[in-house]
């Protein structure tokens, strides 16, 4: 069975290196993660922006899609449909964490979420 991508394909690297990662993703309003979250007002739901980091955390690092804990997360802004973000993964081995910070491509002191959490290896 194939992975459903939500339509979100195509990131483009900005720099990788050992234990850090930076992408740019687009979100597009094709996204089946937009349905019905909400009709009026289109939202990407919290749960789909961790999918999105969890699935490029396996993609650059090998980390496997569950995750056993999560130490902090903060959402601070609503992603709406058709946005370019910025995606900033680091691997701390030592401790076998990944922070992330999800931004704004464009405006790049917006946030969307940032985090902390231990992907299953």
């Amino acid at each position: 069975m194939s992975e459903n991508l939500h339509d979100i394909v195509d990131e483009k690297i900005l720099s990788q290196s050992g234990d850090s990662a930076e992408i740019e993703i687009f979100i597009p309003a094709s996204s089946d993660f937009f349905d019905g979250h909400f009709p009026e007002f289109k939202l990407l739901p919290a749960v789909a922006q961790f999918e999105i980091i969890t699935r490029f955390s396996k993609k650059y690092f090998g980390t496997e899609r569950y995750v056993p804990e999560i130490k902090r997360i903060k959402f601070s802004a609503p992603i709406r449909p058709d946005t370019l973000v910025r995606l900033k993964l680091d691997f701390n081995r030592e401790k076998k964490s990944m922070s992330f910070l999800l931004r704004d491509a464009k405006k790049s002191d917006k946030a969307y979420s940032s985090g902390i959490f231990v992907p299953a290896v």
